[in-house]
């Protein structure tokens, strides 16, 4: 008997609401000459077109009813249309800047034609006659009836490119190049190397390339390291097993020297989040020796304290220090007052 689950086929649909918006501004000069044009007279920008619809924006000097005894002006947006759903705002500004913001847009329909909708009470005359010449901009934006139809379910896989790449290094077919380091042996693609590292590019295909050694010898570096820098070569992440604190100074070092700059970035990240009394004069010694700014602003910024500075110096890591940057240890241990 078949699987139910199995039978079952996966559709789906998708609901479209277009929207056009448009923005027209209608300019009032000399109100106070149409100040007594009377209660429910108007004036009328010319009529313009959004959403494939025709407007105007009506302006009463004195109102549109008796009821506000002629203190407000009032303004509207009209239309000839009908069954036209919109969001608009109608907003006043003086030269300066906007006098009269108006609360946010809402939904209106023009179930018919001539119908008009708007603020009775827009803005008081005696402040329009102040200002005497403004605009009145229409924020306007047509809804159009809403639509649905089939939609293609088309699922789209994460990238998967990086597990490609670890597969390529792992199985080491078509590997072209051989690096011995510290008695281990690894297999690699020289077109990879070089795509991801300026000093592979220069070692394997460039003047410092060794055409006749069957085997690059790797010196002054450990073989986890090496394989930990292989295997962000090809897959740009670090696995959490080589990505701890013991090997950070070997990895920073091997992404210094072979120009890979984010990984330096990611070293000196863990660096940083693991300062402590215990670590920091090791830290210090790599961000001076790498040259990591960022590391070593961190660095100088937890040794500000002279109590700080006092504890550190009984480490393990400062001897370490004294002995590989004396400099750094005159500068930055041997001063009488504390660190800015």
């Amino acid at each position: 008997m078949a699987n139910h689950d199995e039978c079952l086929a996966k559709t789906s649909s998708r609901c479209i609401t277009e929207t056009f918006t448009g923005t027209h501004d209608f300019e009032v000069t000399s109100y106070s000459l149409l100040e007594g044009l009377g209660v429910g007279k108007f004036v009328g920008s010319s009529t313009f077109s959004v959403g494939g619809y025709d407007w105007q924006i009506r302006f009463y000097p004195d109102g549109d009813r008796e009821a506000n005894e002629g203190a407000y002006t009032s303004v509207f947006l009209f239309s000839t249309e009908r069954s036209v759903k919109v969001k608009f705002t109608l907003n006043l500004f003086a030269r300066e800047g906007s006098i009269s913001v108006l609360s946010a847009a809402k939904p209106y329909t023009f179930e018919s034609a001539g119908l008009t909708y708007g603020y009775t009470k827009f803005v008081e005359k005696s402040r329009l006659l102040q200002l005497n010449d403004f605009t009145i901009r229409c924020n306007l934006t047509v809804i159009k009836e809403p639509r649905t139809h089939d939609v293609s379910v088309v699922v789209v896989p994460p990238s998967n490119l990086h597990d490609h790449f670890a597969s390529m290094l792992k199985c080491g077919k078509g590997a072209d190049v051989k690096f011995s380091v510290g008695g281990q042996v690894f297999d690699a693609h020289a077109c990879v190397l070089a795509a991801r590292s300026p000093v592979f590019m220069a070692e394997l295909f460039g003047h410092m390339k060794e055409s006749t050694a069957p085997c690059i010898q790797v010196d002054d570096m450990e073989p986890l390291i090496f394989e930990a820098l292989l295997s962000f070569i090809y897959t740009d992440t670090m696995p959490d097993n080589l990505y701890v604190g013991a090997n950070m100074p070997g990895l920073l070092d091997a992404a210094d020297r072979y120009g890979m700059d984010r990984l330096k970035a990611m070293c000196e990240q863990k660096l940083y989040s693991s300062i402590s009394v215990q670590t920091v004069a090791a830290a210090l010694a790599l961000a001076e020796q790498h040259h990591c700014v960022a590391l070593k602003d961190a660095c100088l910024r937890f040794l500000s304290s002279r109590d700080v500075r006092r504890a550190v110096k009984a480490t393990r890591g400062f001897k370490n220090l004294e002995t590989s940057c004396p400099s750094v240890v005159m500068e930055f241990f041997d001063m009488p007052a504390p660190l800015p």
